[in-house]
């Protein structure tokens, strides 16, 4: 995906939640399009903790794998999680038997931010680790939220996708 930008965090070992924010709001005000958050893991903890300027820069999110900051002391610096609405259309995909995240939570993430939610069987924490490799499920339920940029930004039919 040519016009996809990675967000690099500086710390992966001890995340601090303004940091993993701030990256994210930066590289989103930056963006010269609307853009569609991918996002994995503490990602999709970090994207809805967004304040509203970035926020409205955002026209839609896939959420894969969302993290328990609440449950796992390393990450507390995210909790609470917000259990806000999305001001715009979001996916949160999450597995059955993810180590870092019931499904009931994950699914309660789901309804409390408006988003639609896909439920996969035994997938584990959705990633290499588990077994996943190229992800066409993924790239369809992507091509949903940019597809729906297109039609809200028809003048520059482009959509930037962000990858936290």
């Amino acid at each position: 995906m040519p016009q996809a930008r990675r967000v690099v965090q500086d710390d992966w070992i001890t995340p601090a939640r303004t940091a993993w924010v701030g990256q994210l709001e930066k590289t989103v005000l930056a963006a010269p399009h609307p853009v569609v958050i991918v996002a994995h893991s503490l990602g999709c903890i970090a994207t809805v903790h967004m304040g509203p300027e970035a926020a409205a820069r955002v026209q839609g999110a896939l959420l894969v794998a969302p993290a328990d900051p609440e449950r796992r002391a390393i990450l507390s610096d995210f909790a609470p999680v917000p259990h806000a609405a999305l001001p715009y259309r979001s996916i949160v995909v999450a597995s059955s038997n993810d180590p870092y995240c019931p499904i009931r939570l994950a699914g309660a993430y789901a309804r409390a931010w408006g988003s639609e939610f896909v439920r996969l069987q035994q997938a584990g924490h959705i990633n290499i680790e588990s077994g996943h490799g190229d992800w066409p499920l993924g790239l369809a339920l992507l091509q949903s939220l940019t597809g729906d940029v297109a039609r809200a930004a028809p003048a520059s039919r482009e959509a930037r996708q962000i990858s936290c």
